[in-house]
């Protein structure tokens, strides 16, 4: 009799997209991570130019194509003076597939991964349909992950932790000093540190700093996509690489056969945006820091508590019993905290990927839903 495996039943669809789902075709949608930028024009014509010559019409390697590593790598050594082998760079279909990869190579059933408590639902996820059992890491008050409570919750068991700075769903950005502890831990307790850097770019305050810089033993495996850098999400293109060409090669042999290769137009498009003007890339942090003082003075204003994030499109407010579907019923889509975790009960996410039009619109909502419940 056929049957669904216990590893399926273990996870549910995304409180994310539930809640997405759920609106109304006229919300003010704040709860879906998603810039509202056009992806560059250099990087959609380079995906034309494949088409129709004929150049994407075919498989790629399996690691992707040599001159889109090349472009990675050279990104690696630009922004982190890091040198990657082009040989250790697997391309993916987006982040979610790299962090799947990684995961999936490294976790056996009853293996234990820290993952920060809240946080992006993936990290969840991805470890329960491995075998694997996540472990909560709970963050600190500011919403960054403390190096000292990674270190205190390491077992026996456990083989891997996940970092990721700028945040999601907290759009907090750990010190330089957090991230080489970071790297220090996976030295010293030789487990794998997967740090996911899809924000990288989008930093208003602090310093974007990537464990890869510190570690020297090859424990770490960073995750990272065009999705959120150049404004890309429906390209689906991503990328894992890792000083260790063992690691690679381990989570190649999962690729290969879960995706043979990413989808070689996306290949193209994401090649041209990392060797081409980078105009975007300002332009979208300087309009997602106006955005981030708009939303936290707003939310401020109207009573809430509200840590100020460096980075990424994300805040989280305290937010009182009722308020997120007071706010739903009122045409504004924010997620409950609890979605990313249990510690993130008695938080939502807000996403300020939008229009500032549209973020004044919801702040007076919200500030509505706010009188209704308190």
């Amino acid at each position: 009799m056929t049957h669904f495996s216990e590893r399926v039943e273990q996870v549910s669809i995304s409180g994310i997209r539930e809640v997405f789902e759920a609106a109304s075709e006229d919300a003010i949608n704040l709860g879906l991570g998603q810039p509202d930028f056009s992806a560059p024009e250099h990087a959609r014509q380079a995906a034309v130019d494949a088409i129709q010559s004929g150049a994407a019409d075919g498989y790629t390697e399996n690691r992707g194509m040599a001159s889109l590593r090349e472009a990675i790598a050279d990104k690696h050594a630009r922004d982190q003076g890091v040198d990657v082998d082009p040989g250790d760079v697997i391309a993916t279909a987006g982040g979610s597939e790299a962090l799947h990869i990684a995961l999936e190579a490294h976790v056996d059933p009853g293996d234990e991964v820290l993952v920060p408590d809240p946080g992006f639902v993936s990290y969840d996820a991805l470890t329960r349909l491995t075998g694997g059992t996540p472990v909560p890491v709970p963050l600190r008050e500011d919403l960054t992950l403390d190096p000292r409570a990674v270190e205190d919750a390491i077992t026996d068991d456990t083989v891997a932790f996940v970092v990721n700075s700028p945040g999601n769903p907290t759009g907090a950005v750990s010190p330089p000093e957090d991230v080489r502890e970071f790297a220090r831990i996976a030295d010293e307790h030789d487990v794998l540190c997967i740090s996911d850097e899809v924000y990288e770019y989008t930093v208003f305050e602090g310093e974007f700093r990537s464990p890869l810089e510190f570690a020297d033993s090859g424990n770490v495996v960073v995750v990272n996509s065009a999705s959120k850098l150049y404004s890309m999400t429906g390209w689906r293109l991503g990328w894992v690489t890792s000083t260790s060409s063992e690691r690679i090669e381990r989570m190649l042999r999962v690729h290969q056969y879960a995706q043979a290769c990413a989808a070689a137009p996306s290949q193209f498009a994401a090649e041209a945006a990392l060797t081409g003007p980078q105009d975007l890339v300002e332009d979208m942090t300087a309009s997602f820091r106006e955005r981030r003082d708009l939303v936290v003075d707003g939310l401020t204003d109207i009573g809430l508590d509200v840590p100020t994030p460096g980075g990424a499109f994300y805040c989280m407010p305290e937010v009182p019993d009722g308020f997120v579907e007071e706010c739903l019923d009122r045409g504004v889509v924010i997620v409950p905290g609890d979605a990313f975790g249990e510690h993130g009960r008695g938080y939502a996410r807000l996403s300020y990927a939008t229009d500032e039009d549209d973020l004044r619109a919801a702040l007076d909502v919200m500030a509505e839903a706010y009188d209704a419940v308190v």
